[in-house]
Parts: C-alpha cells; sequence; structure tokens
C-alpha cells in the first residue's frame, strides 16, 4: 500500500556521516586510539604485575572496614580471587578490572556534571532525557560499530562503548538526587548568603550524594555487563575467554571464565553498595 513512498536511504546517510566523522576528526580519533590505548595496556600490565597475594590481602581489608568490620564480604573476596587465581585466570581479571574502572570513571566524570546542569536547567533537561533514552534503549552490540569505526579494536572501543552504555544512571540519579533535595535547606542557604557554587557544593550534593552513588553504582554494575561484548571488538580480559569458549563450544572453560565475572561484580557490588551506606550514614 506504501510502496509509491521511494525507500529512504537511512543506512547510506549513516555510513556517510560515520565517515565523514572518522576522517574529520581523525586528529582525535587516533590519539586517543594510540596514546589512551598505550596508557590502558600499560595500566593493565601493572595491575597484574601486583602479587596476586597483595591484591587479595588489599580487598580483603577494604572489604573487613567498608563493611563495619565484618568478615562476611571479606571471606567471599579472598575465597573469590583465590579461585580466580587457581584456575589461571588472574590477567584477565585485571585487564576486565582496568576496564571497569577506567570506564566507569570517565562515566561519573562525565555523568554527575551532565546530572547537575539538568537540575538547573529545564531547558538541558528537555534536550538531554530523550539522549540517555536513547543510549539506554539502544541495543548494546550497536555502539560496537561506532567504537571499532573511530578506535578500530582493541580496550579503547571496549571503553568507548562501555561509557555510551554505562553513562546514564549517573546522569539520571545525579539529575533527581539535587531535585528532591529539601526547597526549605535550599531557601535557608540562600538566606543565610550563599552563593550558587556554595549552595551546590555545601548542601545540594551532600543531600543528593546517597541517590548519585546508587547511580555511580549502577554505571559500574552496566560497564562490567559490557566485558563480555566488549570481547567481540578484541578487548582483553575474562570477556575474552567467555567469547573464546562459546566460539568452540568449550563449555566448562567458559563457565569457570563467567564464574570469574559474577565474582569480581559481587564484590564490586557490595563494595559501591557498602560505600553508599557509609556515606549515608
Amino acid at each position: 500500500m506504501l510502496d509509491f513512498l521511494p525507500e529512504i536511504p537511512l543506512s547510506k546517510w549513516i555510513s556517510d556521516f560515520t565517515d565523514w566523522l572518522t576522517d574529520t576528526f581523525s586528529f582525535i580519533f587516533d590519539p586517543i586510539k594510540n596514546q589512551f590505548g598505550d596508557f590502558m595496556e600499560f595500566f593493565a600490565e601493572q595491575l597484574a604485575a601486583i602479587p596476586p597475594i597483595i591484591v587479595i590481602l588489599i580487598v580483603a581489608i577494604l572489604a573487613f572496614f567498608i563493611t563495619g568490620k565484618k568478615f562476611g564480604l571479606a571471606a567471599f573476596s579472598v575465597v573469590g580471587l583465590w579461585l580466580i587465581y587457581n584456575q589461571g585466570l588472574w590477567e584477565q581479571l585485571m585487564s576486565t578490572f582496568a576496564l571497569v574502572l577506567i570506564a566507569s570513571l570517565l562515566s561519573v566524570i562525565i555523568g554527575v556534571p551532565v546530572g547537575i546542569l539538568m537540575s538547573k536547567s529545564k531547558i538541558a533537561e528537555t534536550i538531554i532525557t530523550p539522549i540517555l533514552d536513547f543510549m539506554q534503549t539502544m541495543p548494546a552490540f550497536v555502539y560496537l560499530i561506532p567504537a571499532v569505526a573511530f578506535f578500530s579494536i582493541g580496550m579503547v572501543p571496549g571503553i568507548f562503548a562501555s561509557l555510551i552504555f554505562a553513562t546514564p544512571p549517573t546522569v539520571r540519579f545525579t539529575n533527581l538526587g539535587i531535585r528532591q533535595v529539601s526547597e526549605e535547606l535550599v531557601e535557608a542557604s540562600e538566606a543565610f548568603g550563599s552563593t550558587g557554587t556554595q549552595k551546590l557544593f555545601k548542601v545540594e550534593l551532600p543531600m543528593a550524594k546517597s541517590t548519585i552513588m546508587a547511580g555511580i553504582n549502577q554505571t559500574v554494575m552496566l560497564s562490567l555487563s559490557m566485558v563480555v561484548i566488549a570481547s567481540m571488538i578484541g578487548a582483553p580480559g575474562l570477556g575474552r575467554d567467555v567469547l573464546s569458549a562459546l566460539q568452540r563450544a568449550q563449555v566448562g572453560s567458559g563457565f569457570v571464565a563467567g564464574i570469574g565475572i559474577v565474582i569480581l561484580a559481587i564484590i564490586v557490588d557490595r563494595f559501591t553498595q557498602n560505600l553508599n551506606k557509609g556515606k549515608a550514614d
């Protein structure tokens, strides 16, 4: 019935636009791909060079104090990390942790200021909200396409894809947390002569800290969920082992690598949750 309408060459437009971006901004993409990629490899190598027993002890001690001197998370961290080491996946674990850490930090560095901007401007919120909706509803695999186009393969495109996929929760929760701050507190700070900056950093952000930390927790977990997907474009780590096992139908090795990801996810999740509790307390 609608055959008389010409087909819109949307695919070609997007391909041409991507090629234009890649060529026009190659002076930005190439240094990021090379220098940042070298930094990421160096960072992962340095993490892997630390004796595993030292890492396990540090994580256990931090877990003990973060949880209020309880042994549950500390014991789980020791057993879980030892199991990963025992299975010969320690270097992969460090590469995965490096990817998640850098992607999460970049997401927070970008997400918190954008969330603050949304909380302060209706116009910004109107513009940014549909962008966040798009970022969260687009299938994660789709982000691999521009990532490879801009940065080739390796850890850098994996971080780029994780950054797009994981940033929205921090933005949304920062916006939500600041908007939920009591108007009476804001008015009281204004009555005492606080500037906009003082009001933000001494009243709004401290009061919204619990909500913002919840968003950061979600961002970290979403970054971790991209590990296996990012391995499809050359990102190293446990995800690569899972992908390799899937391609070779090796159930055992794939399951073991998957357990490693689960252990890391549980430790990271409990750490961020208890940090949030500590801030709230």
